[in-house]
């Protein structure tokens, strides 16, 4: 079951104005401009923020999710009618060559399933063109972000154009380590009260470079996340043949 937060309408609506920080974005683009990539895969697009924003400076662009409400909220951006919008996930990919294959925002720590994983990084490779990259990040599981994941940490109340206040936090409900599931609480100022459950798997690095190598990747590099030094890995996956 996909996460209420992507997929109910309600809250799609507001993830962006939860999230209006995506800074973290222009590192993608800054590897995208650094591969000399024209043609970009963002599987787990969202909301579509990264996607119109790479099709804004003139890249050819798939956006690819498996939840309906966020691609709605996608397909109202203005500009999103450059981007190719796929209803589906990396498994059910149309047939491309691209450039690049993005996972931005921690996407691959959402596929949770070591069958659905492996599935996702076929699925990415046959996408991608011989000499094109997978780029992704996941966090350190060393790092231990989840204990940050409390109402005491995360609470706030966000003014929304058209919606009024919205009340949010997350609180951690279960740690099974490698998988982390936490819930979050959003009070609308008409008093409906949603809650969305997710789950994460915090993947060690060797694990990650032993399944895109099991899926014919060569894994060459691993960086820090320059916004988030210690915390996260990002890593760089060539097709080559």
């Amino acid at each position: 079951m996909r996460d209420a937060l992507f997929e109910h309408p309600r809250l799609a609506a507001i993830y962006d104005a939860l999230d209006p920080d995506r800074s973290d974005l222009e590192v993608y683009v800054a590897i995208a401009q650094e591969l000399g990539a024209r043609r970009v895969l963002d599987v787990g697009c969202g909301t579509g923020t990264f996607g119109v924003l790479l099709a804004n400076r003139g890249l050819e662009v798939t956006g690819v999710d498996p939840a309906n409400a966020v691609l709605d909220v996608a397909r109202a951006k203005p500009g999103s009618e450059r981007v190719n919008w796929v209803h589906g996930d990396a498994t059910t990919l149309p047939r491309m060559q691209v450039d690049l294959a993005t996972m931005t925002g921690n996407v691959a720590q959402a596929i949770v399933e070591p069958r659905a994983w492996d599935g996702a990084l076929h699925g990415i490779y046959d996408a991608l063109r011989p000499g094109g990259h997978l780029v992704f990040e996941t966090r350190d599981p060393a790092y231990r972000a989840w204990l940050e994941w409390n109402r005491a940490a995360s609470y706030c109340i966000t003014e929304i154009q058209g919606i009024g206040a919205v009340e949010s936090w997350v609180d951690v409900i279960d740690v099974s380590e490698p998988l982390v599931t936490f819930r979050g609480t959003y009070v609308f100022a008409d008093g409906q009260v949603l809650t969305s459950d997710s789950t994460l798997r915090f993947r060690e690095r060797d694990e990650v470079e032993v399944a895109l190598t099991a899926q014919g990747y060569l894994v060459t590099e691993v960086r820090e996340a320059p916004d988030r030094p210690g915390r996260e890995c990002v890593f760089f996956a060539l097709r080559e043949h």
